[in-house]
C-alpha cells in the first residue's frame, strides 16, 4: 500500500495539470492508497481555497474519492461523519476534529461558531474553557 500526499488527490480530482493528472490517476487506480486524515483536510483546503470549490462540490468530490475501490482512508467513519456536517454547514477541520474525538466527554474550544454548528450537528458537545 502507498501513501499518498494532497497533491496527488487535487490533481486526481481537479485534473488542472494534464501530466500529473495522468500520473495521479495511474497510481491511484493502480495501487491500493493509503490517505491519511490530515492529507485529507489539506485537500479540502486547497479545493476550497484555490480552486474555489464550495462545500457541497468538496465533500462530493471527496465522497466519491474516499469511494474508489483502491482508496483506504486512516478514519473513514470520521471523514465520512465530517463530510456529512460540512454540507450541513460545518467547517471541515473543525468537523473532523470533532469526528475524531467521539471517545472523549466534551470538545474544548474558544471558536463559538464551530460550537453553535457542533452542538447543532454532532454528538459530543463543544464548550468553552
Amino acid at each position: 500500500m502507498l501513501a499518498i500526499d494532497t497533491n496527488l488527490i487535487v490533481r486526481y480530482l481537479t485534473g488542472d495539470h494534464p501530466a500529473q493528472t495522468a500520473a495521479a490517476r495511474a497510481l491511484i487506480d493502480g495501487n491500493d492508497v493509503f490517505v491519511c486524515n490530515t492529507v485529507f483536510m489539506e485537500t479540502e483546503w486547497v479545493l476550497r481555497s484555490t480552486y474555489g470549490f464550495t462545500p457541497v462540490r468538496i465533500a462530493d468530490a471527496l465522497t466519491a474519492f474516499a469511494g474508489l475501490p483502491r482508496v483506504t482512508l486512516e478514519n473513514a467513519t470520521a471523514v465520512s461523519k465530517a463530510l456529512d456536517w460540512v454540507t450541513k454547514g460545518m467547517d471541515f477541520a473543525d468537523a473532523l476534529h470533532l469526528a475524531t474525538a467521539h471517545d472523549c466527554t466534551a470538545f474544548v474550544s474558544f471558536d463559538n461558531a464551530f460550537a453553535k454548528a457542533a452542538n447543532t450537528l454532532g454528538d459530543l458537545k463543544v464548550r468553552a474553557p
